[in-house]
């Protein structure tokens, strides 16, 4: 049995916790704002790709270079390019300003993820990365409600809501500036002479590749493949899993697009409770045993939108494999990285959290290539059987 205790609120836990929510927050109210972005007809695969393809690109060259780059330095430039991004987002009417503005956040939240993950390793115990999976759950939370509440409720202009989100990155320099205690003296694994500067860049990448090979297999493949699993649920199938608007909430959903948005902030209410657990003493060890129950619900929800009232013939039994779905995704997320730091010396911890973080990434990539077929077939098959609910906005 687990043991439950308090979370420790310190200025550590605080500082991280706001670093988790702002980093993530942007990327969240994207992908809420997916079907608002694309329209109805486009797969939603296109913005999940340009929301994280450009993350994963700095994941995977980040072990080779990041450790260069001062921490304040990098804040910076995250603030810059999330900035720019949602600007880009929320002002120009055509859609390939807009997929440009989605890259530049991108960009900002992977380097983001990767900067804010070494930076726990200065801080000991689990506050810090406690903090940070908190936090990247509360931004589920705030950025799925956030969009939810001011577009289905208030009935603002997705525009609006948008921008009004470009500054909350600015939170950043505030707490890395104001808030966030001083490091504490721990080894690094950074070297003192810049890796393009040697004449054997080749080693350089060999020897990198090497310390990421360990990590494959305990930490990086069962990660990878529950977030497969989920956004291959978030994208590619949830757009299809629709009811006749007679037979849900009209007072929470007045559209079929509507019903996307409120799918993402159930699986965002599961996230952020799973990526809180840890601050809770909360441990799954064995991390495999998400992967297979995140790979059972594609299953179910597959034979969901082709039959449509088959396993779950209403909108409220769906609801909560919503919650349980992110619930999964959540603590894979946090169980991994409180296993990579535990596991970890001194000396390679800040490389290899770092280093595994590209692992979500990777399974959201994959199921970004395979959502083109999976939502566009789907929908294809309900049109073909009396249901075109899939191609109404």
């Amino acid at each position: 049995m687990p043991s439950w205790s308090l979370p420790s609120v310190s200025p550590v836990f605080i500082s991280f916790f706001l670093f988790g929510l702002i980093n993530n927050v942007l990327y969240v109210i994207i992908l809420s704002a997916a079907v608002d972005l694309v329209g109805a007809r486009t797969p939603k695969a296109a913005v999940l790709l340009a929301n994280i393809l450009p993350s994963f690109t700095v994941k995977v060259a980040a072990p080779f270079f990041i450790h260069k780059i001062a921490y304040g330095q990098r804040m910076v430039v995250l603030v810059a390019l999330s900035t720019a991004g949602m600007l880009l987002v929320s002002l120009p009417p055509s859609i390939p300003p807009k997929i440009a503005g989605i890259m530049l956040a991108s960009v900002s939240s992977g380097a983001g993820e990767v900067t804010f993950l070494q930076l726990t390793h200065f801080y000991s115990g689990t506050s810090a990365v406690g903090g940070f999976s908190s936090g990247t759950g509360g931004a589920g939370i705030v950025g799925s409600f956030y969009y939810l509440f001011l577009t289905n409720i208030c009935r603002f202009a997705s525009w609006k809501v948008l921008l009004v989100s470009s500054a909350m990155p600015l939170v950043i320099l505030v707490v890395y500036h104001r808030l966030l205690p001083p490091q504490e003296p721990r080894e690094s694994s950074g070297d003192e002479i810049p890796a393009w500067a040697t004449t054997d860049a080749g080693a350089h990448i060999k020897d990198t590749l090497n310390k990421i090979k360990p990590l494959v297999k305990p930490y990086m493949l069962p990660l990878t493949s529950v977030y497969l699993f989920e956004y291959v649920i978030n994208q590619g199938i949830s757009p299809t899993l629709l009811y006749p608007l007679d037979q849900v909430p009209q007072w929470l959903i007045r559209t079929y697009r509507d019903t996307y948005v409120v799918y993402g902030f159930l699986y965002q209410l599961g996230v952020f409770i799973s990526r809180s657990s840890i601050n809770f003493g909360v441990r799954i060890r064995h991390l495999e045993v998400m992967a297979i129950l995140q790979g059972l619900n594609v299953v179910f929800c597959v034979i969901q939108s082709m039959s449509f009232k088959f396993p779950f013939p209403s909108i409220w039994m769906l609801f909560p494999v919503m919650v349980y779905e992110g619930l999964l995704g959540g603590f894979a997320y946090i169980n991994t990285f409180v296993a990579v730091s535990e596991a970890s010396t001194d000396d390679t911890r800040e490389f290899n959290m770092g280093a595994v973080s590209m692992s979500d990434s990777l399974g959201i990539v994959i199921a970004g290539i395979v959502n083109w077929a999976v939502e566009t077939r789907l929908c294809r098959w309900q049109v073909d059987h009396g249901r075109s609910w899939c191609q109404q906005g």
